[in-house]
């Protein structure tokens, strides 16, 4: 069994003495090629997949912020009254007066929230306060007309009065419906 090492390596010698077939290496790679075929990797791809994950991944995170803080109700922004001002002909004092009320009047308008539940009752104190506001350009084209007069002076201001009073109540009712609504809801929960 034991062979003896001279031997083995002259045996090697002759082995390694031979050449190979002239294309033996051309062979070997394409027969290498063929069995592992070469992946080329596009790194544009790459980026292309990484953004459309993360475009992904926010509109996942808008919806599910969206279905889990559900808008409780829409409020609509309410009209501010403009008015032409009549009482300024006639006096400063009288100017200062009626733009006390309209800045009023517009200040309690601006501070309304419109919602589904109040807008029927909204609509209707709108629709008065329309009525006031036509009377009080009738007055004003009579007062243009006619000169001042006390009487007609005294009706701007009732007007002006009436309309920032019919205000404070449908700030009342809004009020009184939001308390109902949210007692109503205590009841439920």
């Amino acid at each position: 069994m034991a062979q003896d090492i001279r031997k083995l390596f002259e045996n090697e010698q002759q082995l390694s003495n031979q050449k190979m077939k002239a294309g033996h290496e051309a062979r070997f790679m394409q027969k290498l090629d063929e069995s592992l075929p070469q992946h080329q990797s596009n790194r544009s791809f790459g980026f292309l997949n990484i953004a459309a994950s993360v475009v992904i991944l926010i509109g996942m995170s808008f919806g599910a912020y969206k279905y889990f803080n559900p808008v409780i109700e829409q409020e609509q922004p309410v009209e501010v009254v403009e008015q032409a001002s009549p009482l300024s002909e006639i006096s400063p004092q009288l100017k200062k007066v009626e733009d006390y009320y309209l800045a009023s009047i517009n200040m309690e308008l601006s501070k309304m929230k419109v919602t589904s539940d109040n807008k029927e009752m909204f609509d209707g104190y709108l629709e008065q306060l329309e009525e006031l506001n036509k009377e009080y350009s009738v007055l004003s084209d009579e007062l243009t007309a006619s000169g001042p007069s006390e009487r007609t002076v005294n009706a701007l201001i009732d007007n002006l009065k009436l309309r920032l009073n019919l205000l404070y109540r449908l700030k009342e009712k809004l009020a009184e419906l939001s308390n109902e609504s949210n007692e109503l809801e205590k009841t439920q929960a």
